[in-house]
């Protein structure tokens, strides 16, 4: 039986889950996402894929999925679709067909003029400074750094 007195009576609630906060929060920021997206005729994970596109143009198959921690086969269907609306190009690697060069069209690279939008429209639609954006952010990769470190290691407290 749990001490009631030790505030853990409450742990089980659903609205003190965190990965509870976090799937809702998730979803309900990608849907904001949308509308803005629909503009630049990208769906979020095409955005993500041009965003890294954006940073490093040409870049492996293997090194967009390790920049956006996907795998490759998720990143593939992607890819294909964002080829066929000219704002990428795949192509194999002369002196290894096994990597695919992704590379912008110059469609895909003027798309990142309307894109730098994007940030400012989302902080305003969610009410966010770009402080308290960065904070999100850090606490977010915070937390992806502990899935990946705490699950071997002692709880944290």
């Amino acid at each position: 039986m749990t001490d009631v007195t030790d505030g853990t009576q409450d742990d089980l609630l659903l609205e003190h889950q965190l990965c509870f906060a976090l799937t809702v929060a998730s979803r309900s920021v990608v849907g904001a996402y949308k509308p803005v997206l629909d503009r630049l005729g990208l769906t979020h994970p095409q955005y993500l894929v041009m965003l890294s596109l954006w940073e490093s143009s040409p870049r492996s198959v293997r090194d967009i999925s390790d920049a956006l921690t996907q795998e490759p086969a998720t990143i593939s269907p992607l890819l294909r679709r964002l080829e066929a609306g000219g704002f990428i190009t795949r192509q194999r690697v002369p002196g290894d067909e096994r990597t695919l060069a992704v590379g912008l069209t110059p469609q895909g690279a003027a798309l990142r003029k309307q894109a730098t939008a994007v940030p400012g429209t989302m902080m305003d639609r969610l009410g966010l400074t770009r402080e308290q954006v960065q904070q999100l952010h850090a606490s977010m990769m915070d937390l992806i750094a502990a899935t990946k470190t705490g699950a071997d290691g002692p709880p944290r407290r």
